[in-house]
């Protein structure tokens, strides 16, 4: 492990770790910037249809689910653009499970709000 910082010091730069994480994500990242606008749409959308709480916070846990896979999918596509350009059989696996999991959050996301909405 390598030395850091401890506490309330280490927290206090993770927060600006992260925070960088998600000014990169905006900047370089379109599918990012995409689902981050629609879900700035449909948080307020949760608040205003009737719903209970479980059902409101199952909406809103959705589209948290799938702003983190989206991050975790574009963290994964940046290490191996990093290792290398040329193809590799393990490489673009890499990348199609993570863009998959991003698919299934997004299904996951539409099962949610079609069942709640419309159900």
């Amino acid at each position: 492990m390598k030395p850091g910082k401890k506490g309330l010091e280490r927290i206090w730069y993770a927060t600006f770790n992260s925070l960088r994480g998600l000014k990169s994500a905006w900047q370089y990242e379109a599918a990012f910037r995409q689902e981050a606008l629609m879900c700035l749409i449909l948080v307020p959308v949760a608040f205003y249809v009737e719903a209970s709480l479980a059902e409101r916070l199952l909406l809103l846990a959705s589209l948290f689910i799938l702003l983190i896979t989206e991050l975790l999918n574009s963290a994964v596509e940046a290490v191996v653009d990093r290792v290398g350009a040329e193809f590799h059989e393990l490489s673009g696996r890499s990348k199609d499970l993570a863009s998959a999991a991003v698919f299934f959050a997004l299904m996951f996301m539409v099962v949610v709000w079609v069942s709640i909405l419309f159900f």
